[in-house]
């Protein structure tokens, strides 16, 4: 049997990256470590169901990539209650939604958005009980 462990982004600015996660979408930071000897700096974020980790590399310089396109993969989603209130939330702390909300009528409602480094990440209210 697998359980999920965390999903792993690549940053540019871990310190940029931290703040975006915590001080924009509210989570929580488990902890940051600089591991020279493998030539990278990380962190761990608080997500039910796996952790979010995000990555920098001390060595290589990321690449600027451009906005992503549809079909909008692969991205990190992330469940919410109430997916119009969290858009007003984004909103309100200036994340602009990259697509969305869109719905299936009586089963799911969705939106994008990205983090400063073009990762994606989906906010997803199931509407239907049953899924």
């Amino acid at each position: 049997m697998f359980k999920n462990d965390h999903i792993a982004f690549r940053v540019r600015d871990l310190d940029n990256a931290i703040a975006f996660y915590t001080d924009k979408l509210g989570m929580a930071l488990l902890f940051r470590e600089t591991d020279e000897a493998h030539g990278e700096a990380f962190a761990f974020l608080e997500l039910e169901g796996g952790n979010l980790e995000l990555l920098e590399s001390l060595e290589t310089r990321m690449p600027t990539a451009p906005l992503p396109e549809p079909p909008y993969t692969p991205h990190l989603a992330i469940a919410t209650d109430d997916l119009g209130a969290f858009a007003g939330s984004l909103a309100e702390r200036g994340v602009p939604i990259l697509k969305g909300p869109m719905t299936i009528p009586g089963k799911v409602t969705w939106l994008y958005i990205t983090d400063p480094d073009n990762n994606v990440i989906e906010f997803v209210q199931w509407l239907d009980a049953s899924s």
